[in-house]
């Protein structure tokens, strides 16, 4: 089979696009899923198809996050792909979406972290992959909510990998450009260098089975965002249209 033959994973956003893409990926090399999505009727169509358990949650809800985690049991790995977008300007700002983003992409996340890391700790092992995103390397017109969501996603990455690494705990943090899916369906603007889900979630495979912490893809588009990092704010901020 392959590196994840009877090895047991959360995965939380599992019922459609990338995560979606990921699960059956995972799954044809003989792990054992279990799948979170907010969309019942939808996860459990998807957990039939692959032979899975599903696990209804909402990553918003502290409460729902606490009961899916009391009847998980024991995971290998957890793997978040879960999260909200819509396109944004501060001049069409909707508080409830930006809160929205804000709660799912980043502190639905920690809630997830919350409930399953300390006895991956304990234990000495276990595997947490976190998703970040391109549009979190560096402040973007249209973004707001997605970009400092997926952008505070990627430090509370970093920090887990500076604080575990030699633990036995394997942190990695996956950071894709534009996928195709329902999300992005929403821009009406030019997206460079488009992803399906099933090569999107490719590239998390060969982050999974590597020893990398991290991996930014595609790499030529990546290099725009992450190379932007160094450049001057008056040149950076010139390079985009404003919202």
């Amino acid at each position: 089979m392959g590196a994840f033959q009877g090895k047991r994973y959360w995965l939380v956003g599992g019922s459609d696009g990338l995560g979606l893409a990921l699960a059956r990926q995972m799954r044809a090399e003989g792990a054992d899923l279990v799948i979170s999505a907010r969309n019942a009727e939808r996860l459990a169509t998807v957990c039939a198809e692959l032979g899975a358990q599903a696990l209804p949650m909402d990553m918003a809800d502290a409460a729902s996050v606490a009961q899916a985690a009391g009847a998980l049991g024991p995971v290998d790995g957890v793997v978040l792909l879960a999260a909200v977008y819509w396109p944004m300007s501060a001049q069409a700002l909707d508080a409830d979406k930006l809160v929205a983003m804000c709660d799912v992409n980043l502190t639905g996340t920690a809630r997830v972290l919350g409930a399953v890391l300390p006895a991956m700790i304990a234990s000495g092992a276990g595997h947490v992959v976190l998703t970040g995103s391109l549009a979190g390397y560096r402040g973007l017109p249209g973004a707001m909510g997605y970009a400092a969501s997926k952008g505070g996603a990627m430090v509370l990455a970093e920090s887990l990998y500076a604080d575990l690494r030699g633990s036995g705990v394997k942190v990695q943090l996956a950071n894709p450009g534009f996928i195709e899916t329902r999300l992005t369906a929403q821009n009406s603007f030019a997206m460079p260098f488009i992803m399906t889900p099933e090569k999107a979630a490719g590239h998390m495979m060969r982050l999974m089975r590597s020893n990398r912490f991290k991996s930014s893809f595609p790499a030529p588009f990546s290099w725009l965002f992450r190379y932007g990092q160094g450049l001057p704010d008056w040149l950076w901020y010139r390079m985009f249209p404003r919202g």
